[in-house]
């Protein structure tokens, strides 16, 4: 009877035992797979999101180890000086994060994991926020010098943030048509000039003032600049108020006025609707500068003009009624004209200059001729 309980007891034991044995080979294999999972998961989030963003994970990990520091200094109380020499680790494996000092010894504190892991996340977000502002960066460098279509997303002081979808451009004052009035969510099309280093880094600038903008929608609006039939000069702009553009064509048969007109002025009128109704005056373009200058100050008419081809300076001689066309109001008329052609255009009335000084017309001086009257012949009476 003693036997039997006491081989009974040795049974138990050793079941007891192996159940130990299998248990603990269970946990051991469990904690081995949280392990693995970990290191896994860490790395592959590493490496997805640098392949993603375009970021080294190098540098990802340099950031995060100079995140630790900054927070073992804080957490810890110490000042830059301290903690010059210390030096922190991150495995890219396990992603296990540890603090040495300036001896190599690891001076990790407790609970350390937790801002190790909230460091490395603000990194990695910061990362991304970066680089994906860098590729919008990248991407509108190829698109200087192209219109897009935006909308008014907030505004910066008087600066007026357009929102294009995938980045915000800014739109300065110094680039905003005087005549226009920008609201919320209002819809533009912009012309994207540059990309300007400010102290908040890169900014896409827009603009809605540059004469570059009225080549842009004139290509948009005509099949027949786009393809180069005809090509656009130059283009003379009071932002706002009216803007003169000369323009040529490569090809016969094709007319560049027709043409940037389109049938019952469609064309020109969805440019001008773009521009919030700035007038818009299509000039043929003439190898003739006379010509030229002649057209480009319509709709005066019955112009006589001088040029001074060494100080590029023409003289431009109007009839009474026609001056104060010539001018403009404000002197805008002029003042486009010789911006688009390049040479300095004075107007002067015809009553006030002599007529000998008119380029078209010409004068015959006449001289006074000297005449000997002959005394008659008086014969004294006898």
């Amino acid at each position: 009877m003693f036997r039997e309980g006491f081989r009974r007891k040795i049974q138990l034991s050793a079941f007891i035992l192996c159940y130990t044995i299998r248990h603990e080979r269970k946990n051991m294999q469990a904690i081995n797979n949280n392990k693995q999972h970990a290191r896994s998961e860490f790395s592959a989030a590493l490496n997805q999101v640098c392949a993603e963003r375009g970021i080294k994970p190098e540098a990802v990990l340099e950031s995060i180890q100079a995140a630790l520091l900054a927070a073992y200094r804080k957490d810890a109380d110490k000042t830059e000086e301290e903690i010059v020499d210390f030096k922190a680790t991150v495995d890219p494996v396990t992603g296990a994060a540890n603090i040495l000092d300036d001896k190599g010894k690891d001076i990790t504190p407790a609970g350390f994991g937790r801002i190790a892991a909230q460091a490395a996340k603000q990194i990695i977000l910061q990362r991304n926020r970066e680089a994906e502002k860098d590729a919008i960066i990248s991407d509108f460098q190829n698109k200087i010098g192209t219109i897009i279509n935006g909308m008014v997303l907030r505004f910066e002081g008087k600066i007026a943030v357009i929102d294009l979808g995938r980045a915000q451009t800014w739109l300065p004052p110094e680039e905003q048509s005087p005549e226009e009035y920008y609201r919320l969510n209002q819809r533009l099309t912009v012309y994207v000039k540059e990309i300007r280093d400010t102290p908040r880094g890169p900014r896409i600038i827009v603009s809605r003032n540059d004469p570059r903008l009225v080549n842009a929608l004139f290509a948009r609006e005509v099949p027949e600049i786009a393809n180069g039939a005809v090509i656009i000069k130059n283009v003379a702009r009071d932002p706002g108020k009216r803007t003169k553009i000369a323009v040529d064509s490569t090809e016969e048969g094709v007319d560049p006025v027709g043409s940037c007109v389109g049938q019952k002025g469609v064309r020109v009128q969805a440019v001008t609707n773009q521009l919030n109704g700035e007038k818009i005056d299509i000039i043929p373009f003439n190898k003739d500068l006379r010509e030229f200058i002649k057209a480009a100050l319509s709709p005066a008419d019955g112009l006589i003009i001088t040029l001074d081809e060494k100080n590029k300076r023409a003289k431009v001689i109007a009839a009474e009624d026609q001056q104060a066309i010539a001018i403009g109001r404000g002197g805008q008329n002029v003042r486009l004209a010789s911006a688009l052609t390049g040479w300095e255009i004075d107007i002067v009335g015809a009553d006030k200059i002599p007529l000998t000084e008119t380029a078209e017309t010409k004068t015959v001086k006449t001289t006074k001729k000297e005449t000997k009257t002959k005394k008659p012949d008086i014969k004294p009476d006898k």
